[in-house]
């Protein structure tokens, strides 16, 4: 136990050095956590065996976490009303990001059943990079940012049908018992969504409590088992947490975020952490070029398909560079897809999505940094000529309007 707690200690003070280090420079602290991770573990300059598994396993509870505070910025109207309207983003996100990994496969000589699991590791985003980003660089009150959202819901929940016949494909299993469990996680999925919907004022009343403890416990507890219920039905435990958040309105929202905030930060540095501790550094060499050729293209295909989203909900062209952006970084959903194809015994490619990920957990970040920083072109005045002046967060700024629509 002593090991265990100084090893944590150690840990945890490194992580917040790295935290001050990120901001002193103006950056978000996802890519230094990972690096810190992949210097430790197997193969790393320090083995942190006392303390491998809780990291782990607080790395799972921090994803979670940042997926249900994003859901509980939103209400499930309006969310809802989000995800039908970009039904067709999510089409046009799976058409242009899986079929590079497709192909890329092919051009490496791989046999076609791990070309089926690298297009979705190039298909899937971060859902737990893209929350911590949305958060660290202040974009929950931007435009494009339900864009954004609807997109990386609509993965995880396409998640539910392309693992199970991912699976079937790898293992040569039984299409009917894939088509069932594809069935019961779309069917839980949907009624969980309507149950936010019809019951979610009560469940918030449910919530409610006078102590923060009490918001804290209720909230969290509800989260692990419905985020553990869509687990086991093979959704996406992600996606349960978001809904759970989207079904909060109201003030006990608004508690729960404050309680909260300190907990998902905690847990969200554990999950980048751990992130990095599951490489090891000596097997991404003889892939970095690859992964380094796949990451540009991946990642100028999620800038079209982010930006097609925010287009689709009237953003302008900062605003959809900045949703394009935010999609460039992958993670946990393309490691669990390299794990079901090196079981299968698809080895290959496990280090080379290994490699994709950690190149694009690095650059993702800066990439989305860097979106906040082009030049866009002056605001166009108001009749009268006077300029148009800001009226809140970034909702209302010109260069996130779009050309043809004048400020409001």
């Amino acid at each position: 136990m002593g090991v265990f707690l100084v090893e944590l200690g150690v840990l945890l003070l490194a992580l917040a050095l790295l935290g001050a280090l990120a901001r002193r420079v103006d950056l978000s602290p996802i890519p230094f956590f990972l690096l810190a991770g992949l210097g430790l573990g197997e193969g790393g300059i320090h083995s942190v065996a006392a303390t491998e598994d809780f990291v782990r396993a607080a790395g799972e509870i921090g994803v979670l976490l940042l997926l249900l505070m994003l859901g509980l910025e939103f209400s499930a109207a309006e969310f809802t009303a989000t995800l039908r309207r970009h039904a067709d983003s999510g089409l046009v996100d799976l058409l242009l990001n899986a079929p590079i990994g497709f192909v890329a496969g092919l051009l490496l000589g791989y046999e076609w059943q791990a070309c089926v699991a690298l297009a979705g590791i190039t298909w899937i985003s971060s859902s737990g990079m893209v929350a911590r980003l949305l958060s660290d660089l202040g974009r929950m009150g931007h435009r494009e940012t339900p864009a954004v959202l609807s997109v990386l819901v609509l993965e995880d929940i396409a998640m539910a049908v392309y693992l199970p016949l991912l699976v079937v494909i790898l293992a040569g299993g039984s299409p009917l018992t894939a088509a069932i469990a594809v069935a019961t996680a779309l069917g839980l999925v949907v009624v969980v969504l309507v149950s936010t919907r019809m019951l979610g004022h009560r469940l918030a009343r449910l919530l409610g409590h006078q102590e923060d403890e009490q918001v804290l416990l209720r909230v969290l507890g509800l989260m692990l088992v419905v985020a553990g219920v869509t687990h086991l039905v093979d959704a996406s435990a992600a996606v349960g947490a978001f809904l759970v958040g989207l079904a909060i309105s109201g003030s006990t929202a608004d508690r729960a975020r404050t309680v909260l905030r300190p907990l998902r930060d905690l847990f969200a540095a554990m999950f980048f952490l751990s992130f990095g501790l599951e490489v090891a550094p000596s097997s991404l060499a003889p892939y970095l070029l690859p992964a380094l050729a796949l990451g540009v293209l991946s990642s100028l295909t999620k800038l079209v398909s982010g930006g097609y989203a925010a287009a689709r909900s009237g953003v302008g062209r900062r605003g959809q560079f900045r949703a394009g952006s935010a999609l460039v970084a992958r993670g946990e959903f393309s490691i669990v897809i390299a794990g079901l194809a090196a079981s299968a015994g698809y080895t290959e490619v496990g280090p080379l999505a290994s490699a994709y990920v950690v190149l694009l957990g690095v650059a993702g970040p800066l990439v989305a940094r860097f979106a906040d920083r082009v030049p866009t072109e002056r605001r166009r005045t108001q009749s009268g000529g006077r300029p148009a002046g800001p009226e809140g967060p970034d909702r209302t700024k010109d260069d996130d309007q779009p050309e043809d629509r004048p400020v409001a």
